[in-house]
């Protein structure tokens, strides 16, 4: 039995998690710096801005949104984040992916 090589592609999956007042803003960076998609979710749980439960739409909520890019858009989106830091609860990360799309 002979495998073939998968056609996975090299990226960056970026993972915002923030309150949900910055939602419209982080879309409207990541459309301008060229992410082709991305993905929100509604995120609730406890860390170093507090207690996010979410149990009041609008209020002391958070969410989580994802986006594939290539390391460049990756670094562009960081340095992006930087005017947040500070004044919004948030937090970012990044990890290097392969996947079908």
């Amino acid at each position: 039995m002979s495998l073939k090589p998968l056609p996975l592609e090299s990226a960056t999956l970026v993972t915002i998690i923030g309150e949900a007042v910055l939602q419209d803003n982080l879309i409207k960076m990541l459309k301008s710096l060229g992410a082709s998609g991305y993905t929100v979710t509604p995120a609730r749980g406890v860390g170093s801005h507090g207690n996010r439960m979410g149990d009041i739409p609008g209020y002391n909520t958070n969410v989580e949104i994802k986006t594939i890019v290539s390391p460049e858009i990756s670094d562009a989106i960081f340095s992006s984040l930087m005017e947040y830091q500070g004044k919004q609860g948030f937090i970012a990360f990044r990890h290097n992916v392969e996947g079908l799309y």
